[in-house]
């Protein structure tokens, strides 16, 4: 289990907010559209996963210290998304889309981003 918390990730069912990647949600209708939120977050390079990656790809192979600090690093951004879109009285986040650029080579900026919405059940 530890792995697959380490290399992926997602939602976490607990936080009251529904985040998808599409358009509508089945089984709900759109009550309410808030408006784009996103969250944001810049990780530093840390100077031994750069050697060791460096190393690594001279080799071939997956770089997993660099691959567990993106993972982090979405997460976080998925996280503050979350907080974004329920202090705006949200409890669904629609079309849901990451974006990731390096910064300035000091490190690498994920944004996750999307539409808040208020959904229901249909019926």
């Amino acid at each position: 289990m530890s792995e697959l918390n380490d290399f992926g990730g997602g939602q976490d069912p607990s936080g009251g907010v529904l985040v998808v990647t599409t358009n509508d949600v089945p089984g709900h209708r759109v009550v309410k559209v808030i408006g784009e939120v996103f969250g944001l977050t810049v990780r530093s390079r840390h100077i031994g996963s750069q050697i060791g990656a460096g190393l690594k790809s001279l080799m071939g192979g997956e770089l997993k210290g660099l691959t567990k600090t993106l993972v982090e690093t979405r997460n976080q951004a998925m996280e503050r998304l979350v907080e974004q879109t329920r202090a705006r009285g949200g409890n669904a986040v629609l079309m849901m889309r990451f974006d990731v650029t390096e910064a300035a080579d000091v490190g690498t900026e994920v944004c996750a981003y999307g539409t808040a919405a208020v959904i229901e059940p249909i019926g």
